[in-house]
């Protein structure tokens, strides 16, 4: 029987207000900049590795190569994450967040609204179709008005008028936008199969209505990664 979705989103309002809390204080670290920054990147990155580690640790019990294996391509993976994340220009880094964000609020609320099939049940059984649709659209209208207001602040700076929003342009946030929120939701079902095989419901209950440092990063890994790659090509 479908859950009345009033019910479903009873813990709405904690989840509202640890996502304000969590979003003022990395505000004031990216306002803050430098060491401030880095630092709190350094604490999310561990609290991060910690909890994947307890994850890994569980879900191996008794595979003693697995578990080192593992450990190692976590600790590379959210690694390489922060590290990326730590480069990125201002700018960049906000949007990138900000695509992530688009992409849970548009997957919690289009997925819980709509229902139908999941994508993954045995992993992740709250995940549907609905949900990634919702997710990919949010994030797909979030790059299509980035690339909007910085076509039209070029074009306002260009007085040759060679500048300016283009429609190609915009398409083409719009299915970065969507690519990105595939490879959110991806990092999202690999939390997800980990935290199965390790039997828990939540990476660790720091976090009052989103359980963990991990469960909160979880998009942003994979997709700081591919936005760290592409910077990387851009040389910056």
């Amino acid at each position: 029987m479908r859950v009345p979705f009033n019910v479903r989103t009873s813990d709405l309002p904690k989840r509202l207000a640890s996502a304000i809390a969590l979003l003022l204080i990395a505000g004031t670290a990216v306002a803050l900049g430098g060491v401030v920054f880095d630092a709190f990147i350094l604490l999310v990155a561990l609290a991060a590795f910690g909890e994947a580690a307890r994850l890994i640790w569980r879900a191996m019990a008794g595979n003693v190569p697995g578990r080192i294996a593992a450990l190692l391509a976590a600790l590379v993976y959210i690694g390489v994450a922060a590290a990326s994340l730590a480069q990125m220009p201002t700018f960049v880094l906000v949007v990138a967040v900000v695509t992530v964000i688009a992409t849970d609020t548009g997957a919690y609320f289009v997925g819980r609204a709509i229902g139908g099939p999941r994508i993954a049940p045995r992993i992740s059984p709250s995940k549907t179709w609905a949900g990634l649709f919702g997710g990919m659209s949010a994030a797909a209208l979030w790059l299509a008005l980035v690339a909007m207001v910085v076509g039209s602040a070029l074009g306002a700076l260009d007085t040759g008028g060679s500048s300016g929003v283009r429609a190609a342009q915009v398409a083409l946030a719009a299915a970065a936008g969507a690519a990105l929120a595939i490879a959110a939701q991806a990092g999202d079902f690999l939390e997800s199969w980990l935290k199965r095989k390790a039997g828990v419901k939540d990476s660790s209950r720091l976090i009052p209505g989103h359980g963990g440092v991990l469960d909160r990063v979880d998009g942003l890994i994979p997709v700081a990664l591919i936005v760290g790659l592409a910077g990387a090509g851009w040389g910056w």
